[in-house]
């Protein structure tokens, strides 16, 4: 956690996003580090963890990091959450709480409530449409006798 900490204080002395740091860590030895970058790189997803995670992918080659774990330092938004998940990892350790985030300006109350069904979300207009051909990426993954992408 002390690298993790100190990848958030890197960031907010370059002013290069909001006070957040994470570390990927293999079999006790740090494979890969991040702190959020949304301001420097304009990109709304570059949180601490998806920079870690992307980074770890790299080193290591591989989609599947089931056999890392995340240390973070805060409880993660929806999105890092997700993509913790879609990376396998299967331990979490984080520090503050997304309260204490909410307390300094980043709340995501609005989407955990959009998620979990507690509110209709009234800030993203959605519309389905040409479901005929978004489905055939669908169906040629189906037909494919080697489903191993996950």
């Amino acid at each position: 956690m002390k690298k993790a900490v100190e990848e958030a204080l890197e960031g907010i002395k370059k002013k290069e996003g909001g006070p957040f740091g994470a570390v990927v860590v293999k079999d006790g030895v740090v494979i890969a580090v991040g702190n959020n970058k949304v301001i420097v790189t304009n990109d709304p997803t570059a949180h601490a963890e998806i920079v870690a995670i992307r980074r770890a992918t790299e080193i290591l080659g591989r989609f599947d990091l089931s056999d890392c774990e995340i240390y973070t330092t805060c409880e993660p938004c929806p999105m890092c959450y997700s993509a913790i998940h879609w990376a396998k990892i299967p331990l979490m350790y984080y520090g503050a709480t997304r309260k204490d985030a909410a307390d300094i300006g980043f709340s995501d109350e609005y989407l955990y409530d959009v998620l979990s069904g507690k509110i209709e979300d009234k800030k993203l207009e959605t519309k389905q449409i040409d479901v005929g051909e978004c489905m055939e990426p669908f169906k040629l993954y189906d037909e494919d006798e080697d489903k191993t992408l996950y």
